[in-house]
């Protein structure tokens, strides 16, 4: 589950087998204070994963190199089960925006995020897995985004973390087939999946939906996550909630379900000799 700070005594105490956290590093950057000391403690009895969210790899800038050896350093601390960032850009120029903006599949960009990938892998002596994005507006885009992102993992031996939220989102807004696209992703890149919820616009209603972390993980949503671990087999699964924190119990319901559906893929599996 994503660890939120007012779910740390909850995290620390909790014993559920097989529970993971996932945090966003650059909450944990600083030299010392509560933070770390609670990270600390949580690590001793959980893995944790790290999914960035301030490097800007889908962007034209050259990668901040201060922030990457932040990572480096953290990382080396924390040896995060996995470590992940998105395909979107969220800086230029010098001036930082609070938000991960669509990047454009041209092969431009193409080129230019592959090179920062290789950039960040190289940094942290880690595979690094990339997150699909979530849309609201079509672009003038020259390549699928499946087919930007098999080419990523071609070019970069990075892996792809799926966003099951990211795809229904986007799906709805620019009216593509979210069965089709799970269809057209490497399924053998796949090392962690994502579920969240989403809002629907509040001026629009449902025309447009927003990938807001504030809910409950939907019906559409838990139906596409089983395709996907059917085309993907069972792989690691996250539960994001960052606006709206509900009780630490009722994300481990969710994290519950999730789980029920990863044990049947498991039961489905042929045994090996």
């Amino acid at each position: 589950m994503s660890l939120k700070p007012e779910h740390y005594r909850s995290a620390l105490d909790a014993r559920a087998d097989g529970l993971w956290f996932e945090v966003h590093p650059e909450n944990y950057m600083g030299d010392g204070g509560p933070r770390l000391a609670w990270l600390d403690a949580i690590r001793a009895n959980h893995p944790v994963s790290f999914h960035g969210v301030g490097l800007s790899l889908g962007g034209p800038d050259p990668l901040d190199r201060d922030h990457l050896d932040r990572w480096k350093r953290l990382a080396g601390r924390f040896e995060p089960a996995r470590v992940s960032e998105h395909l979107a850009w969220s800086s230029l120029g010098g001036r930082y925006f609070n938000d991960l903006l669509p990047t454009p599949m041209t092969q431009t960009a193409l080129d230019r995020f592959c090179e920062h990938v290789d950039e960040m892998q190289s940094a942290l002596q880690r595979q690094v897995l990339v997150e699909n994005p979530s849309r609201y507006l079509p672009m003038r885009d020259d390549i699928p985004e499946p087919e930007f992102l098999a080419e990523t993992v071609r070019r970069t031996g990075c892996g792809l973390l799926l966003d099951i939220n990211n795809i229904h989102v986007s799906a709805h807004n620019l009216g593509f087939d979210a069965r089709a696209y799970l269809d057209a992703v490497p399924a053998g890149a796949v090392g962690e999946i994502h579920l969240a919820g989403h809002d629907s616009d509040a001026g629009l209603g449902e025309a447009l939906l927003i990938d807001t972390h504030g809910r409950p993980v939907s019906e559409s949503v838990w139906s596409l996550y089983e395709a996907a671990i059917r085309r993907t087999g069972p792989q690691p699964t996250l539960i994001e909630r960052d606006t709206d924190i509900p009780a630490f119990e009722t994300l481990l319901q969710e994290r519950a379900r999730a789980q029920l559906i990863l044990d049947a893929a498991r039961s489905r599996e042929p045994a090996h000799a």
